[in-house]
């Protein structure tokens, strides 16, 4: 199984002749402000067999995009809550999944789990398997409770994509009663990636976006994450755009 890095919380699957993409991510929302990093067209990481969607939050959910590079009719697997707002956009193959739900995808065993969106808006975290090897891609989902179970039923992961950036927002209509953040911070991730048994952390969901008030990250995130990892004899695997982690 060989990962590929996307930008912010996106990568590519691969084994043998199959490719799946979770989260694919090109048009940057006007609301986020201007990106801080580099944004690639999705046809520079070619083809995929079938799209995962964490959440459809539109920096995790570029229908643009996807109907753009990959078709219209390309299947896409959303939290069941999503399938008609996603049809909307006129994709053909969209598919509604449950964590009660195990999925064959070319060659991978593709299983939802659970996640819990910082906004309070359905989404699943992603089990991929393949060839032996099994990673587990967790959107922007918040700290919860549910890693000793997903350990307990799916585990040990051989890599876990975990975000790590913990940002406050002051969205439209959203008036936090305290500056709670609503995604995991670097501690927290580190802290996850013990719970799942994971053999490798891969920090996920940083350094593109900033825009305060409105999307404010947390500061220090390398450090945090390196510092924390070291205190807990975690390995941490930083990956760059286009890189790949083979397994």
């Amino acid at each position: 199984m060989k990962i590929v890095k996307l930008p912010w919380a996106s990568i590519i699957i691969e084994h043998e002749e199959s490719r799946i993409v979770i989260d694919p991510f090109y048009n940057f929302p006007s609301d986020l402000g201007t990106p801080s990093g580099v944004l690639y067209p999705l046809d520079d990481f070619g083809k995929v067999d079938a799209v995962l969607l964490t959440h459809v939050h539109p920096d995790h959910f570029d229908p643009v995009a996807i109907k753009q590079f990959y078709g219209q009719s390309i299947p896409i697997y959303v939290p069941f809550e999503n399938v008609e707002y996603v049809m909307e956009y006129g994709f053909t193959s969209v598919f509604g999944v449950t964590i009660k739900d195990t999925i064959k995808i070319s060659s991978f065993n593709v299983i939802p789990t659970f996640s819990v969106d910082g906004m309070g808006d359905p989404q699943v975290a992603w089990i991929v398997s393949a060839g032996g090897k099994q990673i587990i891609h967790c959107g922007d989902t918040l700290w919860h409770g549910y890693w000793w179970r997903i350990k307990g039923v799916h585990g040990p992961f051989d890599a876990a994509f975990l975000p790590v950036n913990a940002p406050v927002v002051e969205f439209p209509n959203v008036k936090p009663a305290s500056k709670e953040p609503i995604v995991m911070s670097p501690e927290q991730a580190v802290s996850a990636a013990i719970a799942l048994e994971a053999k490798v952390l891969v920090p996920i969901h940083f350094d593109l976006v900033n825009n305060p008030p409105f999307y404010s990250p947390t500061v220090g995130i390398r450090k945090r994450v390196d510092q924390s990892a070291e205190e807990s004899k975690v390995k941490v695997r930083w990956l760059e755009t286009k890189e790949i982690l083979s397994l």
